[in-house]
């Protein structure tokens, strides 16, 4: 059997891969900083909205001035 990768994180799931706090993915949320699913009461973060806030939050590592 091949192993299957989860399409949607919890709030739990995502701060946790993130290293974040829950509440700051919960106020992402409210600010609709970030796409989700409701199903039912349950939140759930598409896979691509993470990759899409890392590959936008992420810049280049700097040169410390060397040759």
């Amino acid at each position: 059997m091949r192993n299957i990768q989860p399409k949607f994180f919890s709030v739990k799931e995502a701060a946790g891969l993130l290293g974040l706090a829950e509440v700051t993915i919960r106020v992402w949320l409210a600010q609709r900083r970030l796409e989700h699913v409701r199903m039912g009461r349950a939140v759930r973060i598409p896979v691509g909205e993470i990759t899409r806030l890392v590959e936008e939050g992420t810049t280049p590592a700097q040169s410390w001035g060397g040759r």
